[in-house]
């Protein structure tokens, strides 16, 4: 056959407004940050040392050890239940306190983390907006994506662009988003995309050129602090995200190896509600090959990160 194949026309797509979508998450849902104290530290102290008590234990004696120590990387990378799940204060006050280091994330976590700071709402009803023919469509949403995105063209990837977009320009809750608050910080955010699972491909001014170059610079960032890792030893969590970032950790994690880092002083850590294959293999098992340590702790995103941020600041 020659020539070229049909594609749809995305001209077509209408859109519609984010309240008209309607969205299930706002952020009088999220949930506030609280130190553990005595009473919660009398507590941890008191549950049997065994399985999941003592790995969370030595994820924390993990955590502080790369926070005292000189260039030691803590790698979070967060699936968008994270965010959609009211968990993004938890994150920005560990970032504060020297607790991540880098931050990959996918792209269904930046559009969640987006509509947040610049609507106060997320995550639509997906099956009532697919019955009504909506789904993923509302216009704002994209507009401030593309919007966002454009400063790919400066040479920055799609984390660093997005999130300097966000604080720069006042969105109303950046206060809220991840992106903004580590941009803020100086703390690399990347994003990883995958063509055609986000809602933003569906969008007629969706440049995947520009979306692809971006995902490519983040990825370069990204390998970059895998390999200072792999030289300087920390801790890498994945939370909640099945196959995207195991594999991207893994990709950077073979860059790395080429070019020499180590991997013997690393801790790796995967936390979800259920396991996974990918990360068991591609966080917990082949990366501590070389030295190091796995820890795997299964429990509900809303439960097991407010768990550990008490425990680290207890």
């Amino acid at each position: 056959m020659t020539g070229k194949y049909d594609e749809i026309d995305l001209s077509r797509i209408q859109t519609v407004p984010i309240r008209e979508r309607g969205s299930k998450v706002t952020l009088a849902d999220f949930g506030e940050p609280v130190k553990g104290g005595k009473a919660f530290s009398r507590w941890i102290e008191s549950l049997p040392n065994q399985l999941a008590v003592r790995s969370l234990k030595d994820l924390v004696r993990a955590m502080r050890t790369a926070v005292s120590g000189r260039d030691r990387e803590i790698i979070w990378m967060v699936g968008a239940h994270v965010v959609k799940c009211g968990l993004s204060r938890y994150i920005i006050e560990l970032a504060r306190k020297g607790y991540v280091t880098t931050l990959a994330m996918n792209g269904a976590g930046l559009i969640h983390d987006l509509e947040i700071a610049s609507f106060g709402e997320t995550s639509e009803d997906v099956a009532r907006n697919l019955e009504r023919g909506i789904f993923g469509l509302s216009e704002e949403t994209a507009r401030t994506c593309f919007e966002a995105v454009a400063g790919v063209e400066e040479g920055i990837g799609i984390g660093q662009a997005v999130g300097g977009y966000l604080f720069k320009n006042g969105a109303p809750h950046k206060g809220e988003s991840v992106l903004a608050q580590c941009y803020h910080l100086g703390i690399p955010v990347t994003v990883h995309i995958a063509i055609g699972t986000d809602i933003i491909a569906q969008h007629p001014g969706f440049d995947g050129a520009r979306w692809g170059e971006g995902s490519a610079i983040d990825f370069r960032v990204f390998s970059s602090r895998v390999h200072e890792l792999g030289i300087n030893g920390g801790v890498v969590l994945n939370v909640g995200s099945a196959v995207v970032l195991p594999e991207i950790f893994l990709k950077a994690f073979a860059i790395a190896r080429n070019l020499g880092a180590p991997f013997d002083r690393i801790t790796t850590c995967d936390i979800d509600m259920i396991r996974h294959y990918r990360p068991h293999e591609n966080v917990l098992l082949r990366p501590t090959l070389f030295g190091g340590k796995a820890i795997q702790l299964t429990g509900h995103h809303e439960f097991m990160i407010p768990l550990l941020y008490s425990s680290l600041l207890s």
